[in-house]
């Protein structure tokens, strides 16, 4: 079996159009423009490029788009005091304070600060605690990104056996939840857990997200299995030259898998595009309004 391969990049493309729709109906009949505003500490040049594909993403989708760039030396209280400064800002429906921070900074302390309506991150403990609860908050973007192309793949997701590899609470543990919440039987693998091989093989739905390069191997791979590549990882060959890959053997996993998603262009370019989806979302619901179709 010859896998489907499941393009991100189109995806992501898709849900910015429809982000933009919507930005304008919300203009045209709200007088309501939906604000991101991105935090950024030092000068990490990968975070750099990474909060420029922001700016031009939201910007391009009608959003109001607020940089803040702070020195690696900032303090904390300094860092807590600029995100207190946005959450009282209505021009500002959505917070996301880049990571990861310098050492000296408690990340958890600043993903706390930032109010729970405008955490279009959705890493903060209320939402988190929302998504675990089956209620109504902000969800992760790149957890989201994985359920909204998994849905358009397989449709009802309902009564399918799926495996998540990786447990942390920025992509394992909340796609899980997502995955219980559509009715899947939910397994989460870890370093820990043994036969891990085995545990993957009887597997419907497959979601790697361990940052462990090629970990899962193609033989792992039910035949037919959906397989959701959240890995992005640099690794260098033989001849020196430095290659990009996922948490999956792609190659031999294509070979029995029903469909998977590549690595780049597979879950990466969704991140950005939920991200902008999150804050349309913010935006309705502090203005008390209903979200355009």
């Amino acid at each position: 079996m010859t896998a489907s391969i499941i393009d991100g990049k189109a995806f992501a493309a898709n849900v910015k159009e429809t982000v933009a729709r919507k930005v304008e109906t919300l203009k045209n009949d709200h007088d309501l423009t939906p604000g991101l505003a991105v935090v950024l500490v030092g000068e990490d040049p990968a975070s750099q490029v990474y909060v420029r594909n922001k700016n031009k993403s939201t910007v391009a989708a009608g959003m109001n788009s607020f940089e803040h760039l702070m020195n690696d030396d900032v303090s904390e209280a300094d860092l807590i005091a600029k995100v207190n400064e946005l959450n009282n800002d209505p021009a500002v429906h959505g917070i996301l304070v880049q990571l990861p921070l310098p050492k000296h900074i408690n990340e958890a302390a600043v993903i706390e600060s930032i109010s729970p309506e405008k955490d279009v991150d959705g890493f903060h403990v209320i939402n988190s605690g929302l998504l675990a609860t089956g209620g109504k908050g902000m969800v992760p973007c790149t957890p989201l990104g994985c359920i909204m192309m998994l849905k358009d793949k397989l449709g009802n997701l309902s009564g399918l056996d799926a495996v998540v590899v990786g447990r942390s609470n920025i992509v394992g543990n909340p796609m899980a939840q997502l995955l219980l919440n559509e009715s899947c039987t939910v397994t989460i693998a870890h370093s820990r857990t043994k036969n891990i091989e085995d545990v993957v093989r009887r597997a419907d739905i497959v979601v790697a997200a361990v940052g462990v390069p090629e970990l899962v191997k193609g033989d792992w791979i039910k035949e037919g299995a959906t397989v959701i590549d959240v890995g992005i990882n640099r690794i260098t060959k033989d001849d020196g030259k430095t290659k990009l890959v996922g948490d999956v053997e792609f190659d031999s996993a294509a070979e029995r898998a029903g469909a998977i998603t590549p690595v780049p262009g597979g879950v990466g370019p969704m991140t950005i595009a939920v991200l902008l989806a999150n804050t349309v979302t913010a935006a309705c619901r502090q203005a008390g309004i209903e979200e355009p179709a």
